[in-house]
C-alpha cells in the first residue's frame, strides 16, 4: 500500500467513526443535553462510545468522551487505552484532555475546535505538552460543518426557549 492510498483509507476510517460519533450526539440532543458524541476506536473496532449526559445523571464529569473511555477500558480489561483511537464530534475539555493522557489515547480526531474551552490547541494544550509524559496525535476538521451546526442549532434554540419562557413569567 503506498503513502497516499493509506492517508485515504485513514481518511475514510476517520471519516466512518465520527459519522458514529455524529449519531451519538444526535441522541445526546434528543435528551436536551450538550449534543456531544464519542467513539474509542482499537484495531478497526469500536470498544467505547458515548455522549453527553451530565444533566441526566447528574454528574459533572459525565462526558461523552469519559463515558466512551470508561466503556473502552473495560473492553480491554486495562486502565491504558495503547494504539486506541477517540473520535468526538467537539475538542475536549481540559478534564477529557487530561482523561486522554492519562488513558494513553494514541490519536484524538475531532470534529469541531472549541475556542473558549478546548485543550487539544485552541484554548490550551493539554494532549499535546512535552511537560507530560504522553504526548498524543490530532487530526481535526472531520465533518467539521455537520457537527458544529448541530452544537450552533442547540444552544440557538435553548437561547429562544430561555427567551420564551422569560415573556411567559
Amino acid at each position: 500500500m503506498t503513502l497516499d492510498s493509506k492517508n485515504i483509507e485513514s481518511e475514510k476510517n476517520d471519516l466512518y467513526f465520527m459519522q458514529r460519533a455524529f449519531e451519538l450526539a444526535q441522541q445526546a440532543e434528543q435528551l436536551d443535553e450538550i449534543p456531544v458524541g464519542a467513539v474509542v476506536v482499537y484495531q478497526g473496532k469500536i470498544i467505547g462510545e458515548g455522549f453527553n449526559q451530565s444533566i441526566l445523571l447528574n454528574d459533572p464529569s459525565a462526558h461523552a468522551e469519559m463515558i466512551a473511555i470508561r466503556q473502552a477500558g473495560k473492553h480491554r480489561n486495562n486502565y491504558r487505552l495503547l494504539d486506541c483511537t477517540l473520535y468526538v464530534t467537539l475538542e475536549p475539555c481540559p478534564m477529557c484532555a487530561g482523561l486522554l493522557v492519562h488513558s494513553r489515547i494514541k490519536r484524538l480526531v475531532f470534529a469541531s475546535p472549541d475556542l473558549k474551552t478546548g485543550a487539544a490547541g485552541s484554548a490550551l494544550n493539554l494532549v499535546d505538552n512535552e511537560q507530560f509524559n504522553h504526548q498524543i496525535a490530532v487530526v481535526e476538521g472531520v465533518m467539521q460543518e455537520q457537527c458544529s451546526q448541530l452544537l450552533s442549532g442547540f444552544f440557538k434554540r435553548r437561547r429562544n426557549e430561555k427567551k420564551a419562557a422569560k415573556k411567559t413569567q
